[in-house]
């Protein structure tokens, strides 16, 4: 366990730096859906959120006893001194889930589906008036995805707040081909470029209250082309709460 939990703290302050640190990108990555789903009728919900004010969403139902469909979406509006980002995603899957191992207390889950977004990014400049636009991406874009998902239960409950409270942890590794469909450059249509990124996001959940959590979410990007615009440099650094229903 103590492995565990410097696993999730090292990779917690790799998403930090990554994110504070990172250069431009037009894409920022959304919290995938990790229901970890144990039989059929089980539904799953979750909420998340960043300090930039970066929303994510995620639904799920388990429609037999190894099929899902998932949907998520995200959505941020933030802007600064220097810069404007406004972006939304929405993504939609279908995928395969198996409770593994002797105890029945691991979840392996496989996910491929597909999403549209755009993205409005503008970059500027301190003047007499206030900030002027330097430059302006616009564009829509459409993502292909396949994930696995592995995560577990603890094997004891924790002692917090005067109660055994169920602790699991996980993570998903996506790999999502970005496409720009549509790309402005300071109102200029521009070259369309599209990049292939490898996606992995480490997660912990608390227990709550019965089927409540609360998660946190890190991770990061790595883009495998070189673009100018649609680049790897934003990181995944969320808290939010889930929660599992029809769990039998």
């Amino acid at each position: 366990m103590n492995k565990v939990r410097f696993s999730l703290f090292f990779t917690g302050m790799l998403a930090s730096v990554a994110w504070f640190s990172s250069c431009s990108s037009v894409y920022l990555p959304n919290v995938p859906a990790t229901p970890m789903f144990n039989n059929k009728g089980e539904a799953y919900v979750a909420a998340h959120v960043n300090t930039k004010g970066n929303v994510s969403g995620n639904l799920g139902v388990a429609v037999t006893d190894h099929v899902a469909v998932i949907g998520n979406g995200s959505y941020l509006n933030y802007k600064s001194d220097n810069n404007d980002f406004k972006q939304y995603l929405y993504e939609g899957g279908l995928g395969y889930y198996t409770v593994v191992g002797k105890a029945k207390r691991s979840v392996l889950e496989f996910y491929a589906g597909y999403g549209i977004g755009a993205t409005t990014d503008v970059d500027k400049r301190a003047s007499t008036t206030g900030s002027d636009p330097v430059e302006t991406r616009d564009l829509d874009f459409n993502k292909i995805f396949v994930q696995a998902n592995f995560s577990s239960t603890r094997k004891n409950k924790i002692n917090l707040f005067g109660k055994k409270r169920t602790l699991n942890y996980g993570t998903a590794i996506r790999m999502s081909r970005v496409k720009m469909d549509r790309f402005e450059l300071n109102g200029v249509s521009s070259q369309l470029e599209e990049n292939l990124y490898i996606e992995p996001i480490f997660f912990t959940r608390l227990e709550l209250n019965k089927g409540f959590q609360i998660q946190y979410t890190n991770g990061w990007n790595i883009g495998l082309m070189d673009n100018q615009y649609l680049k790897p440099g934003n990181a995944v650094f969320t808290l939010g709460l889930t929660y599992n229903f029809g769990r039998k």
